[in-house]
């Protein structure tokens, strides 16, 4: 068999030696994106094999990916095996972390979750706390691993402050981390004195350059409004979006691509936006005027004019910067109707959403401020992050270094 991905890799060595899952009682935590190379879900190939999980958990969206972002997700049956799922994301945030009797009967926890990594996708969230809680119940954690869609090596954005941990920066990392979910496992539970001795993880057969996905590659869905690679490209800086009131697309068929409101000018925002990408040094994105109509969410059945973001050249391109830059040039074109978002927000009702995303009121600060050398001093202090954090990293990389 052919070593792709994590599931593959496991499907591979089930061959050579079942006993590896043999009388084990396990809980898969999967999504609809967990696929092995011939694009079956994760817990039909192990069940077609004899070996079928006792317990099925759903991040948020659901098992199936169904819910839009902040629904819960039910817990049910899956409708295709039968098997009990238990949801991770329900209608407050203390179901964000399993309960213990979550466990009970357990002796293992395999985990599959396409992460796409930025530090807000909550997967990666999602995926440590129940390690934690899993092992903490004496279970054994085996991780399939996948490779990070934006590629190993470009890092960028800051540190997370203490005081704006939530379930979208749970972590204390660049926006831009470039580790695949196992890395990330790895480091988050050393740093959080776990330690990953109950920990197995079955690597990605070959993703030794860190190379990111062809934006042509083929690509499942990891959650509702991540269609695409580009998508993916794109998200995280156009998160960022979700802590304004402006729509991010989401109801639309191109989300965190077209950014709009009802009241905004696409032709000067446009002009405004080439102007001081130009200044700010941002390159590898086309900014395009744009009208649109979401169908939910933000602007529900409205008309919003906006722009939409055409990457040209991903390798160049700075997604956390370019977020940045939108959220100033709108705030600055449209001071008295551009809204920062005051709802709750991941459960969190006593903090602004943009500062749980920035992970600091910095960010929300400078720009009310209308502080251009500010903001950009704030971007290029990220560097000392980036730095300190591609160190911080080292002992965790599971590729493209001799002896991995």
């Amino acid at each position: 068999m052919t070593v792709g991905v994590g599931l593959d890799r496991l499907l591979a060595d089930l061959e050579s030696d079942p006993s590896l899952l043999r009388d084990r009682k396990f809980g898969l935590l999967c999504h609809q994106a967990s696929v092995d190379r011939t694009f079956t879900p994760a817990h039909i190939a192990l069940s077609d094999r004899g070996f079928s999980p006792t317990r099925l958990f759903g991040p948020e969206h659901g098992f199936y990916g169904v819910e839009q972002d902040m629904i819960a997700a039910a817990a049910q049956r899956d409708p295709l095996t039968g098997c009990e799922i238990v949801s991770l994301y329900q209608d407050d945030e203390h179901s964000l972390v399993p309960r213990t009797a979550a466990f009970e009967g357990l002796d293992l926890l395999v985990m599959d979750l396409q992460d796409i990594g930025a530090r807000y996708y909550t997967f990666a969230a999602t995926a440590i706390w129940a390690a934690e809680v899993a092992i903490a119940q004496g279970c054994e954690v085996w991780v399939l691993d996948r490779p990070n869609p934006l590629g190993g090596d470009e890092i960028e954005g800051n540190f997370v402050e203490d005081a704006m941990e939530s379930f979208v920066s749970a972590f204390s990392i660049p926006v831009r981390h470039g580790m695949t979910l196992a890395e990330l496992l790895c480091f988050e539970l050393e740093r959080r004195g776990t330690g990953t001795k109950a920990l197995r993880v079955f690597a990605v057969g070959d993703w030794d350059e860190r190379q990111p996905m062809r934006l042509d590659a083929p690509f499942v869905a990891p959650s509702p409004n991540m269609p695409t690679v580009t998508t993916a490209v794109l998200y995280p800086g156009l998160c960022l979006i979700e802590g304004t009131e402006l729509s991010e697309g989401r109801g639309t068929t191109r989300p965190f691509q077209l950014v709009g409101a009802p009241f905004v000018d696409p032709k000067p925002l446009v002009t405004e936006l080439v102007d001081r990408a130009a200044v700010w040094e941002i390159d590898g994105v086309a900014f395009m005027p744009s009208f649109f109509r979401p169908q939910f969410q933000k602007h529900s059945g409205e008309i919003c004019a906006g722009v939409e973001l055409v990457v040209t050249d991903r390798e160049v391109l700075r997604p956390l910067a370019l977020g940045v830059l939108l959220l100033q040039v709108f705030h600055d074109l449209w001071p008295n109707e551009f809204e920062w978002r005051t709802r709750a927000y991941e459960f969190v009702v006593d903090r602004p959403a943009i500062d749980l995303l920035a992970g600091t009121s910095q960010l929300r600060t400078l720009i009310d401020r209308g502080d251009d050398a500010g903001l950009r001093e704030w971007v290029a202090s990220w560097s000392r992050c980036q730095a300190q954090f591609k160190e911080e990293r080292q002992p965790a990389l599971l590729y493209g270094a001799p002896g991995r």
